[in-house]
């Protein structure tokens, strides 16, 4: 579980986030949607203390684990050129090593489970700078992954990454959620895969919470509309909700 309590953020004189009260339950799938510059992204590093700010953020029970407790997948990561993609993915299991200790046969097994997850085996020897795109996008959540919190918090899982790429690493994040009873946080401008994803849906925009529910009640033309511009239809089916930009004029 994590809970958003009057939290705030602002940048100098700017307020970019809230004042937002949120909880997650245990086992849940937030999705986190809204326009450029919503506060989605700054949301989640609240979270983790990678921003100042005003109010209370908990999880669980109020005990804190740093590097145990969230797995993080950030939008923009760093990653060293020359580095291999599974020295990298093993990073994700340095919060379980203890001071001048070495990997243990968990962490070797944690690390290869992430890699035949999200079909990096092959490239395990290689350089991070070789890589494309995608593959770099499932390289980062391999690490998180190999983490083995039971919060994870991912900013645009699916940026650079192709229709089928994107789908196949939210199965996934959704396995794991529904296998190991994983939180899952997620913000991302693909207002369909997050319909058909999450269980729930938070519209942000000018970093305050404009609706909250399930994906057919958040994402409706009317506050599509009013908060994106025109230009976008609704879906229904069986699947979930498919939203679909249109031409404003012709």
């Amino acid at each position: 579980m994590i809970r958003w309590d009057s939290v705030e953020v602002t940048y100098g004189s700017a307020r970019v986030l809230g004042p937002v009260s949120l909880e997650v339950q245990s086992g849940q799938w937030l999705g986190l949607i809204g326009p450029n510059g919503a506060g989605k992204s700054t949301m989640l590093k609240a979270a983790l203390g990678l921003v100042e700010h005003r109010g209370h953020i908990s999880l669980g029970n109020g005990d804190r684990q740093p590097g145990l407790d969230i797995a993080w997948m950030p939008q923009r990561p760093r990653m060293p050129e020359e580095m291999g993609l599974a020295d990298y993915v093993m990073l994700g299991r340095t919060p379980h090593i203890g001071y001048l200790s070495s990997e243990g046969r968990h962490d070797l097994d944690s690390v290869r489970l992430a890699l035949e997850r999200l079909d990096l085996t092959d490239l395990a020897d290689r350089p991070l700078g070789t890589l494309s795109g995608g593959e770099s996008q499932r390289t980062v959540l391999a690490r998180a992954l190999a983490q083995e919190a039971q919060i994870l918090l991912l900013d645009e899982p699916t940026a650079s990454l192709d229709v089928g790429h994107g789908i196949e690493v939210l199965e996934v994040v959704d396995e794991l959620r529904r296998t190991e009873g994983l939180t899952v946080v997620t913000a991302g401008h693909d207002l369909t895969l997050a319909g058909r994803f999450a269980d729930r849906l938070v519209l942000l925009a000018d970093g305050l919470i404009r609706a909250d529910g399930s994906p057919h009640s958040v994402l409706t033309e009317e506050n599509l509309t009013a908060y994106y511009g025109s230009g976008i239809r609704v879906i229904y089916d069986e699947d979930g909700p498919t939203v679909i930009p249109t031409r404003r004029s012709k």
